[in-house]
């Protein structure tokens, strides 16, 4: 019974409603990278050197018990070493070791746990697209068949356009997801870098703190 029916107009507003995911995912696809990407190059120092540079700063005005000049500093920098020195200043009461697992677990909660939700997002399209793909790709297929069940005698071109669509769906669902896995590598590499740069930097704040409390 189901050989005899013409699936031709279901077929169609599939094909509408994927097209319109795949262009759906790739807008959310591009938007997350370009925020988790801005947000890595906001987090970090451009170099290690400029890091240290800053550190010194802090070392000498932790040094001085300039506290005041240290929170102007670092109040209104998004970066994460002076984010998580205005923190150290705030709670300077605390002994070295509970600062230091304290300034860990703000880092982990505040500045990874935001990226790793943006990354999820982006990891979730490069997952979506193909199968998006795929699914245009059954679409077409059952369009193609469908005709072939119902008409004696059906055209190529008919034929040629329910295939075409299958191939380009799966095209452009691999289209999207290729570039994103490559951008996805250089964001988490530059995660990898933040993580690094802050390890060190906290190691240092630690010392810095500890040296002005005294043994």
């Amino acid at each position: 019974m189901f050989a005899q029916l013409d699936f031709t107009p279901v077929t169609d507003w599939l094909a509408f409603f994927d097209y319109l995911g795949l262009f759906l995912v790739a807008v959310w696809g591009a938007y997350c990278c370009i925020v988790v990407w801005r947000r890595t190059g906001q987090l970090l120092f451009r170099n290690e050197s400029e890091q240290n540079a800053f550190l010194g700063d802090v070392q000498e005005l932790v040094r001085r018990s300039q506290f005041k000049e240290l929170t102007d500093l670092c109040e209104d920098d998004p970066r994460v070493v002076p984010s998580l020195t205005l923190l150290a200043v705030k709670n300077r009461h605390f002994p070295a070791a509970q600062l230091r697992a304290f300034l860990t677990e703000r880092f982990q909660r505040d500045i990874l746990a935001d990226l790793d939700y943006r990354i999820i997002w982006v990891q979730t399209v490069i997952k979506a697209a193909p199968m998006l793909g795929l699914f245009g790709t059954v679409i077409g297929m059952m369009g193609a068949f469908g005709k072939l069940s119902t008409a004696a005698e059906v055209s190529p071109d008919k034929l040629a356009g329910d295939i075409m669509f299958a191939l380009i769906t799966t095209a452009i669902g691999l289209s999207i997801a290729i570039p994103l896995v490559i951008a996805l590598a250089s964001i988490s590499n530059n995660v990898a870098k933040i993580e690094d740069l802050t390890s060190t930097a906290l190691t240092r704040l630690q010392g810095i703190f500890q040296e002005k409390r005294g043994p």
